[in-house]
């Protein structure tokens, strides 16, 4: 039985899991987004989020070095533990947690297993806030009644602008 064991073992021992899970980490973080079956990308997830809220701990140069070792200890590649914590961690210091993404892909066609795509969330210039669509006003409401007093109000201007400035001064008295 296996009541209450809530990782993966992705049908491989330790050692081998363990590896499987650093080297996607490592690659994770130098290309920001990587393609994989979907039962890795969520075991992934578990892994590498706690790794990432390591980075945000700046309280003092001890914690700092300590937090690297840690870190490095999970990754054993120095690029990826740089890159995550020059790169990566300025980024998501204000993010209080949620910072991968996946998405899924649909099925292989050689043994049709689900493949998703994992990404850093704030690495991502289509659903980033930094683009011109962000930077539009939303729209406020989408009931039909709100389109209609914007016509009627919008007809009524149109008949004050016809009658003239007379017509103005009588409908503001």
């Amino acid at each position: 039985m296996r009541h209450g064991d809530k990782n993966n073992n992705l049908s491989r021992t330790a050692s081998h899991r363990k590896a499987l899970l650093m080297n996607l980490g490592c690659q994770l973080i130098t290309h920001k987004r990587i393609t994989t079956t979907l039962a890795k990308a969520k075991a992934l997830r578990t892994y590498i989020e706690p790794l990432i809220t390591k980075t945000k701990n700046t309280s003092s140069k001890e914690a700092i070095m300590h937090n690297h070792r840690i870190v490095f200890s999970y990754l054993n590649d120095k690029d990826a533990v740089k890159e995550l914590f020059t790169v990566v961690a300025p980024k998501v210091a204000g993010r209080p947690g949620g910072y991968t993404r996946i998405i899924k892909l649909g099925a292989r066609i050689g043994d049709n297993a689900e493949v998703a795509m994992i990404e850093l969330v704030d690495f991502n210039e289509i659903y980033g806030k930094g683009t011109a669509k962000a930077a539009e006003p939303a729209k406020k409401t989408r009931r039909a009644g709100g389109a209609k007093k914007k016509a009627a109000e919008a007809t009524a201007e149109t008949k004050t602008e016809e009658a003239g400035p007379a017509a103005e001064e009588a409908t503001e008295a």
